[in-house]
């Protein structure tokens, strides 16, 4: 039975950064991976989804050609081209890393974990034809779409966002339970090319973790682009229909669609079984300390196993932190590792207009300090913006008001999810509203926006009428 420092489960972008940061270390790794590296971001997440943002995009662009002097006439999409670019670019990506896996001599074996024990303080780890032992061992088994009881995939009619990779044609029309991250991004890609698209959402209003304002915001655009929307209100049950699905809502209304994306969340994926081993779960996640400890030693858990927070980088993130760990120990030379702040990682939704944020929402702020600075500068103000013909949204920023610290930045509008960098910065840095006064901002530029939405708070925004 080979022997290992330490097995890592799961090769998504938690597990496989964490592999490459401990090869780095010359820390001797196994990963184990059912499917494909790249986990579900690489393969049915961040990166397919991105790619056909673009496409949405440029087809939007290519639709408004008009009003900068390029005439465009009988412009239509290919289905299945999209598709197949975007199956390329993953194809990519992935082979990429398979490649660097092999490369540096990275053991992987692709098949499913079916069961962790321990003796003696070694772990064995046990999958269809394979046993190998490790000192220590890292869960990062990802999530899946969760289902509605009453209503559970098909794969056909009642589709899961990775089944909504996999169509054959576009759908004519598309009805979307849940307004998170997830929803809306597809909500927002499938209008585009010319999905009627309808999103059902129980609670008040889309992007409910987003700051109250951005929420609105986004909302008006989905409705300014012809998107239904329905909040506060749940489906109670469906029917099938000759033509596709009846969603009966709350209080009596219904909607007709071709098919159902049901996007209300994702739930930790996790069948391994750990036999004697004492874990903490709640809802399904694999409770862990500041530094990814679950309650066994040297048993980690990243990613979205353990509920922190659903985010590929965060897994990423929270990998290497632990990678850190397991280097101090094995080279004995203990070291101050910060716990990683959840507050200040960038989120952001690519969505038309796209939302991004980092730190707390003005409500947060206002419950945690108080009296608070609230800066706002429009896109509607930007030369840069008016130039690239898209002036909806707006950079907010939100400070302290004693000791005038950047405490959370909100960005609806163009490129804001590569803008939202410069809030995760300052934030990360305790920089105050003051500090960004020693920083240069390079003009015309979209980064512009982020600086006069900070000097906003304290009433100097130069370009702010």
């Amino acid at each position: 039975m080979k022997h290992f420092k330490v097995a890592i489960i799961g090769g998504g972008p938690g597990g496989y950064v964490t592999a490459l940061r401990l090869k780095q270390y010359k820390i001797d790794t196994v990963v184990f991976e059912k499917e494909r590296l790249g986990g579900v971001c690489l393969n049915w997440g961040c990166i397919p989804t991105k790619t056909l943002v673009k496409t949405a995009e440029l087809f939007t662009e290519i639709k408004e050609a008009k009003e900068f002097g390029i005439n465009t006439e009988n412009t239509n999409i290919d289905f299945a081209q999209i598709y197949k670019r975007k199956d390329e670019v993953v194809e990519k990506l992935v082979s990429g890393i398979e490649f660097m896996f092999k490369k540096l001599e990275i053991p992987l074996i692709q098949e499913r974990v079916s069961k962790i024990s321990k003796q003696d303080g070694m772990f064995t780890i046990t999958s269809a034809t394979e046993s190998v032992t490790a000192d220590y061992v890292i869960l990062a088994t990802g999530s899946k779409p969760t289902e509605l009881p009453f209503m559970k995939f098909d794969h056909k009619k009642i589709i899961s966002s990775r089944d909504i990779l996999k169509l054959e044609k576009l759908p004519k029309t598309l009805a979307i339970v849940g307004g998170g991250v997830i929803g809306c991004e597809f909500a927002s890609i499938f209008q585009q090319l010319g999905t009627e698209v309808t999103i059902i959402e129980f609670l008040p209003r889309l992007l409910t973790l987003e700051d109250e304002e951005i929420s609105k915001r986004v909302a008006m655009a989905f409705k300014r682009n012809k998107m239904k929307l329905i909040l506060g209100k749940g489906v109670e049950s469906y029917e099938e229909t000759e033509d596709g699905v009846k969603l009966n809502i709350a209080g009596g209304k219904s909607v007709e669609a071709e098919q159902v994306l049901v996007s209300v969340g994702r739930s930790p994926g996790c069948d391994i079984d750990f036999g004697d081993l004492e874990l903490t779960r709640n809802r399904g996640s694999i409770q862990v300390d500041e530094y990814m400890r679950t309650g066994v030693e040297n048993l980690f858990a990243i990613g979205d196993l353990n509920g922190k927070q659903q985010l590929a980088h965060t897994a990423s993130k929270q990998g290497l932190m632990v990678a850190s760990l397991i280097k101090s120990e094995v080279e004995d030379n203990p070291q101050d590792i910060e716990p990683i702040i959840y507050e200040n990682v960038p989120r952001c939704t690519f969505t038309n207009p796209e939302v991004a944020s980092v730190g707390l929402t003005e409500e947060q702020a206002k419950a945690k300090y108080g009296e608070i600075l609230v800066g706002k500068f429009p896109y509607s103000a930007s030369g840069k913006a008016m130039g690239m013909g898209s002036t909806f949204g707006f950079a907010k920023t939100i400070a302290e008001t004693k000791t005038g610290k950047i405490v959370g930045m909100h960005i609806v509008g163009l490129q804001a999810a590569e803008l939202i960098a410069q809030g995760a910065i300052l934030i990360g840095k305790d920089a105050d509203i003051h500090d960004v006064e020693k920083i240069v901002f390079a003009h015309p530029t979209l980064s512009e926006i982020v600086m006069e939405s900070i000097e906003d708070t304290i009433s100097l925004s130069v370009h702010k009428i």
